[in-house]
């Protein structure tokens, strides 16, 4: 796992995720006029329970959140899935 995914795990690690998977698909963007800048494309799905009975953008905030300034330094886009325990099949 790069040192990049793994900061990003370990700042997730802060919502208590009972599940959690980060990948990076910063290779399928090459060239991408926002990737010239050395920062990645990365997907995230997490189940945690302190996203029991919120909507989906209060959700993503809190990744926001925790990953901080990995937003302006490390990611160019993230595509989020947050869901709570009840909704993860």
């Amino acid at each position: 796992m790069s040192a990049r995914l793994q900061r990003l795990r370990e700042r997730l690690m802060a919502l208590a995720p009972l599940e959690l998977e980060v990948s990076d698909e910063s290779h399928l963007h090459v060239g991408h006029a926002g990737a010239r800048d050395g920062r990645g494309h990365f997907r995230v799905r997490i189940v945690a329970a302190t996203f029991c009975g919120e909507r989906p953008l209060a959700r993503h905030r809190r990744v926001y959140a925790a990953l901080g300034d990995l937003m302006q330094t490390d990611i160019h886009a993230l595509a989020i899935e947050a869901l709570s325990p009840e909704e993860s099949p």
